[in-house]
């Protein structure tokens, strides 16, 4: 029997105090707004729990896999429940459940009762007794045992108005419902770690949006797609996301052309980050997030870090920074981006990599060199904003 009732549970938002109803609120508006294609759903909360009820046909996996990538959620729980609740009614409904939802029984069990209405007649422990009993009445000819210190299978009950029982917990991605936490412009390329550090912010309920840099014909219409790719697996979780895509080809020559070649990175850096900053000015975001990590590369030593924050007045943040790129690695696996990172298409960076880029340098040594592009930067600077284009990816 597949359930149409399904508790949602939820961490971090616990601790919110008076502000928890906010989250709530919010999280309960992406739950809407993530199932509404798959039926009609009515969602509510109630004292510190979040109900979801289908009041339509709809494809149960789906909805599940939709609701377990929903930030803010940390576990989804299919929900039986038993109208105008009585010991006698609860014991039937136990008992029914099990027969349905395992036909293997070969393991062990607990019970735990939590009795919100007190004037329900039993105690809480006297229910968890009854109802552990009556369940090895029926099945433990079956192979059912029980073990109340660690059990295989926890039996949940919440006992209010209507009762509630499941034993299943469907983990969801934890953090915060996005939108709780401002918005954010993410630099967002081809590569590993740039998807992972969106993401990773869009966890703590940032509302994310992105900037490529395109540079045709150096790059390829699909090393566009697969960034549009990478949006969309991050969009999952986080919900729709606008992609700007800014074509950056006549500002990297310029650099190019005029700026020392060891310094190429760095400067083609900075002037991404006045870019960003001027679109998150434009889009009311109040950062830039990027997927950079301690040396890595030679572009992110903390010296050559310090020179490219220069370039902007507003915050960066790197949630990658004091990461390997195996723990990278794994949690690009883990979210989905990593097979589609790994496709041989090239971003702008990689192609104006110098042979051997500087990796100690000096804020007054890179705008020295900027100075070289006074008169030649600011309209192809104006030019690359007037006419970027905006995708929305979801």
């Amino acid at each position: 029997m597949k359930e149409k009732l399904f508790l949602i549970k939820y961490a971090e938002i616990g601790t919110k105090g008076k502000n928890r109803y906010r989250f709530e609120d919010i999280l309960c508006k992406r739950i809407r707004s993530r199932l509404k294609p798959l039926g009609t759903f009515n969602v509510w909360r109630e004292y510190g729990r979040i109900y979801v009820a289908a009041e339509s046909d709809f494809d149960y996996e789906e909805a599940i896999s939709r609701m377990s990538h929903i930030f803010g959620i940390s576990g989804i729980c299919p929900v039986r429940v038993v109208e105008e609740p009585t010991p006698e009614k609860l014991e039937e409904a136990a008992v029914q459940y099990f027969a349905e939802e395992y036909s293997d029984r070969h393991f062990s069990f607990k019970v735990h009762v939590r009795r919100r209405d007190k004037e329900f007649p039993v105690h809480t422990m006297d229910m968890e007794a009854r109802l552990g009993s009556v369940l090895i009445d029926h099945y433990e000819q079956d192979g059912l045992t029980v073990d109340v210190h660690t059990p295989d299978v926890m039996v949940e009950v919440e006992i209010r108005n209507r009762a509630y029982l499941y034993s299943r917990i469907i983990p969801g991605p934890g953090g915060l419902p996005v939108g709780t936490n401002g918005r954010a412009v993410s630099l967002l390329s081809g590569g590993i770690d740039s998807p992972v550090a969106t993401w990773m912010i869009a966890k703590r309920g940032v509302e994310m949006q992105a900037v490529y840099f395109n540079s045709p014909p150096y790059t390829s219409e699909r090393a566009l797609e697969k960034v549009q790719d990478l949006g969309r697996i991050v969009s999952y979780y986080s919900g729709p996301i606008k992609l700007h895509v800014v074509n950056f080809t006549e500002l990297q020559l310029a650099i190019y052309d005029n700026c020392p070649h060891d310094e190429l990175t760095i400067i083609m850096k900075r002037f991404m980050f006045r870019i960003a900053e001027e679109i998150a000015k434009r889009e009311e975001a109040e950062c830039i997030v990027t997927g950079e990590s301690i040396g890595q590369v030679s572009s992110q030593t903390l010296f050559s870090l310090g020179v490219i924050d220069a370039a902007v007045q507003c915050p960066v943040y790197r949630p990658c920074i004091g990461m390997d790129k195996q723990e990278i690695v794994d949690l690009s696996e883990k979210i989905g981006t990593y097979e589609t990172s790994i496709r041989p298409y090239e971003d702008c960076c990689t192609i104006f990599v110098a042979k051997h880029p500087v990796t100690k340098p000096t804020l007054a040594q890179i705008e020295g060199s900027e100075k070289k592009l006074e008169g030649i930067i600011e309209p192809i600077l104006e030019k690359a904003l007037e006419e970027k284009t905006v995708t929305w990816l979801r």
